[in-house]
């Protein structure tokens, strides 16, 4: 059996063994959560993680901050300013991960490619202080994808640490990058034309969620899953119409958040329609059970306990909580 076959094997044998794990620990209900607001008026929403203070921290695009939002009563405080802004409807500072203490943010659709005068790239936040630690839009424009593209420096999309560095998706380019905080940019996986999101992580095993090309089928909303040495990836779950995110949840259930439904002939990179997102959660056959429905526009999801923190395109945080009982 050659070493390919064999990492595959092993591969499927752990999410085979994490997703029974989930099924024997995850109950079963046929409700559907119902979504409660807690922060508008942002504006805009795109990535966001758990801080270090166990505070929700979200990228605000169009205005180049770093928010930090109080999960329990949703009071919002500027966290970091001076990243640059978007200039098209997505874009700008679009995630944020911590190593430690110290914040970093990547920041795409601002080169002068786009009409922009920025770095794409990851950038280190310190006590107010913004500053370009790796330059992915320079790799990226000498290192272009084997898939077609009109944006040369990319739409770098999520961010996850990762052995203390970071993984970026690279959605317009269909590949996961290796960024390091001296500075240096690799690829880790190269993937067809399937959209790369967002990110999350088994033991040494990276979860990718996939939206899938336009129009974003159902069955092109995938997550899959590939190990350190990128030799291959399976499929963990399809059926979710364009994916953006992927994380784990309470009692080690694993869950996706997906956009919605997309106009066909909406311009590539278009979000999904306003009103037709949803929460859904990985079953052991491979499918997703709905958790919520009727979410506007998602970006990005974080648990808290077992609450679920969501980040929608149009500057607003919802929560679902008891999403284990749903």
């Amino acid at each position: 059996m050659n070493s390919k076959r064999r990492f595959l094997l092993l591969l499927s044998a752990t999410l085979a063994t994490s997703l029974v794990s989930v099924a024997a620990d995850a109950p079963r209900h046929s409700h559907r959560a119902k979504a409660k607001l807690l922060v508008s008026g942002l504006a805009s929403g795109s990535g966001s993680t758990i801080g270090p203070d166990g505070a929700l921290y979200l990228t605000e695009g169009a205005t180049g901050r770093v928010l930090r939002v109080n999960p329990r009563n949703g009071h919002v405080s500027t966290f970091a300013t001076g990243l640059p802004q978007r200039i098209r409807a997505v874009g700008g500072a679009m995630d944020i991960a911590f190593i430690g203490r110290r914040a970093y943010v990547i920041v795409t659709l601002v080169g002068p490619d786009v009409g922009g005068g920025d770095v794409v790239g990851l950038y280190q936040v310190d006590d107010n202080d913004v500053s370009v630690v790796a330059d992915i839009g320079a790799f990226a424009i000498a290192h272009p994808p084997s898939t077609p593209f009109f944006v040369p420096t990319g739409v770098q999309y999520a961010m996850q640490p990762y052995r203390g560095n970071f993984l970026v998706t690279d959605g317009h380019h269909n590949r996961v990058l290796y960024v390091t905080r001296e500075g240096d940019v690799s690829e880790v996986v190269a993937f067809p034309n399937i959209v790369p999101t967002g990110l999350e992580l088994l033991g040494s095993l990276v979860l990718v969620a996939q939206a899938g090309p336009v129009p974003h089928l159902p069955q092109n909303g995938r997550i899959v899953a590939f190990g350190p040495l990128a030799e291959g990836s399976i499929q963990v779950a399809a059926g979710a119409r364009l994916l953006v995110d992927v994380e784990f949840g309470p009692h080690h259930a694993l869950y996706g958040l997906a956009q919605g439904f997309f106009t066909p002939g909406n311009p590539e990179g278009s979000p999904a329609n306003p009103n037709t997102g949803s929460l859904v959660r990985v079953r052991q056959d491979g499918g997703f059970d709905v958790v919520a429905s009727g979410l506007d526009r998602p970006t990005s999801l974080e648990f808290i306990g077992d609450t679920a923190y969501i980040v929608t395109l149009n500057g607003e945080i919802w929560t679902i909580d008891d999403v284990s009982e749903s």
